[in-house]
């Protein structure tokens, strides 16, 4: 391929990828209107409908992960790396306030050492363990005082100066963020990481799950398919699928 056409395959690959994160975004925003503001004190609402709703912000909190971490690959614009850097500060600001430097850092350093002792994400206990170890990692230092101060900086004037119901606040704002990060680590850390019968097979110390399109899509947006994560992190996470059941594992 000519340095023309490597170009113009990059500009056609940050149209899509950023066409993608655009309508992640919006839904994710529109939901946090929605909720916020429309429903009626999540009291009076069915508890179907409060699960519905917690299940909803849920995925598209976790999709915005999910657009960040494609920005730490510099696959959601690779056109436009300065551009795609900037998207992906914005969005993991606001997934929760997290400093795109040190998840980037640390996440490449994931990919160095997987499953080892000086991966970040890896713990060698049980699931509980390892979540907390994981979420200890990202919390050290001031990062932990950045998403306090910085969700708090959120939370009271939604309740106090805009008069959100707080139990909305509650259940369709800050719940949403913690069953994300159970998300995030559960199909795409501690399941893909943790060590087999017999042992790790791949140079990734990688599983991948078997799960349908659709399943995987639900799951996590496809990281449960983690060993072709690993082996192809330049492909953004909707291209995950193809690699995936084209059998190049």
């Amino acid at each position: 391929m000519t340095a023309r056409s490597v170009s113009a395959a990059l500009v056609r690959e940050s149209f899509v990828s950023i066409s993608i994160a655009t309508i992640i975004v919006l839904l994710w925003l529109l939901s946090a209107y929605v909720s916020l503001f429309v429903l009626p004190d999540a009291k009076t609402l069915p508890l179907v409908s409060i699960l519905a709703v917690i299940a909803g912000r849920s995925f598209l909190h976790t999709g915005l992960f999910i657009l960040a971490h494609d920005a730490m690959h510099g696959t959601l614009a690779p056109a436009y790396p300065r551009l795609n850097d900037l998207f992906g500060w914005i969005i993991l600001r606001i997934y929760s306030f997290l400093s795109f430097e040190q998840m980037q850092a640390a996440h490449h350093q994931h990919h160095r050492t997987p499953a080892q002792s000086t991966d970040p994400d890896f713990y060698p206990g049980s699931f509980w363990p390892w979540y907390c170890k994981f979420m200890q990692t990202y919390l050290h230092g001031g990062q932990g005082w950045v998403i306090f101060w910085g969700m708090s900086a959120i939370f009271y004037p939604l309740v106090l100066g805009l008069h959100v119901p707080l139990l909305n606040a509650v259940l369709f704002w800050l719940l949403p963020q913690g069953l994300s990060s159970w998300q995030l680590f559960y199909f795409g850390t501690y399941l893909p990481h943790k060590r087999p019968v017999g042992g790790h097979t791949n140079a990734h110390r990688a599983n991948s799950s078997q799960s349908s399109t659709l399943v995987s899509f639900l799951s996590c947006y496809h990281f449960d398919y983690h060993w072709e994560h690993h082996q192809y992190p330049h492909l953004p996470w909707y291209k995950l699928p193809s690699m995936h059941h084209s059998g190049s594992n």
